[in-house]
């Protein structure tokens, strides 16, 4: 439930926030646009494709998400006309597609912060804690891939938080925007239907909730009918293609308990996650955060936890985690004792 007293914010405080969000990810990002050689990548080809609305040979795990690659088309095209002009030495039409990757990453990425910033202070956090979780978030390494090459990550994380501030905010249009955007986004958002159905009931009502999933649904399988035909493949295929994650859970698992899984996990929010050990330390501080976190962000983990074992990618992945995350965090910065000299008027003497 909503902290009872949680700030109103005027326009210049949601920009502010808006534009700190910004900063913390496009400047780090810029150089991984600018000079990653991602030649061997293949999801990062896969968009680029699909962005030139080039469906065939594209792998069936990554076509049907279309909206960030069509958004960086259009994106691009303004800048592809004056391009040349402005960066000569960049011969080549990939450029402005990457550029207009990295514009639409780095928006949808800094409209995230600003939905985990408000998150934050819904369940008790000052503007202060709130910030910093945001920085704990966005100086991931999983951000600076997010943002920087051609990737649509961006829109799925955006979906995740969306859904966590649905939750707390007991926003009914938040509820909305997940239900249509969460398949188009990617297909594994399926699992977030039944997480949003139960915990987002008191925003919407099941009757509205389900309306809306069936209009999201049905513009999603009609786009993935309209792309199945200009790739020429059977919709079959997609189905068999979704059954072929299942394969992966071994060899997450077996990365998962090892020394490199484990170094994996820990490298999502890096040395920012130890702030939970000073948060799990004593009964004290663990009433300070978990209440706050609940049932519906320890589900939420749940089905990141799900989305790490079914791609095999563990990091990129568990960095779904980060609205739950950077609420934990921004409430142990708040109310631990360990940062009661961050909380203003706190003046720290020191002997002379």
């Amino acid at each position: 439930m909503p902290h009872p007293t949680v700030p109103f914010l005027r326009w210049p405080h949601w920009l502010l926030v808006y534009l700190l969000g910004l900063g913390l990810v496009a400047g780090p990002a810029y150089p991984m646009y600018r000079h990653y050689d991602f030649s061997h990548s293949l999801d990062t080809r896969s968009y680029l494709s699909v962005a030139r609305g080039e469906f065939t040979g594209v792998s069936l795990t990554r076509r049907y998400r279309p909206l960030v690659p069509a958004l960086a088309a259009a994106v691009a095209w303004p800048i592809e006309q004056v391009y040349t002009r402005i960066w000569p030495e960049r011969p080549g039409s990939e450029w402005p597609l990457r550029l207009g990757f990295y514009v639409v990453n780095c928006l949808l990425l800094a409209g995230t912060g600003l939905v985990l910033f408000r998150t934050c202070q819904l369940c008790g956090a000052s503007p202060l804690a709130a910030a910093l979780a945001l920085a704990a978030v966005f100086t991931s390494r999983w951000t600076v891939y997010t943002a920087g090459l051609p990737l649509v990550d961006s829109l799925y994380l955006l979906v995740f938080a969306l859904a966590f501030y649905a939750v707390r905010a007991g926003s009914a249009g938040a509820v909305v925007a997940v239900l249509l955007l969460a398949l188009p986004a990617k297909e594994s958002g399926l699992m977030l239907v039944p997480w949003l159905l139960w915990y987002g009931r008191h925003a919407l009502r099941w009757p509205w909730q389900l309306a809306w999933l069936a209009l999201g649904g049905a513009t999603w399988l009609a786009l993935r009918l309209w792309i199945d035909q200009q790739a020429g493949t059977p919709p079959a295929a997609s189905v068999s293609n979704a059954l072929g994650h299942l394969e992966n859970l071994s060899y997450s698992l077996r990365r998962l308990f090892s020394v490199k899984g484990a170094g994996e996990i820990f490298s999502i929010f890096g040395f920012f996650s130890l702030a939970l050990l000073a948060g799990l330390r004593n009964r004290v501080a663990r009433q300070a955060w978990l209440p706050a976190v609940g049932w519906s962000g320890a589900w939420l983990l749940v089905i990141v936890a799900a989305h790490m074992l079914l791609s095999g990618d563990l990091g990129r992945m568990g960095y779904l985690a980060a609205p739950v995350f950077a609420v934990a965090f921004s409430l142990i910065i708040s109310r631990n004792a360990l940062f009661d000299w961050l909380k203003p008027g706190q003046v720290t003497h020191t002997s002379r």
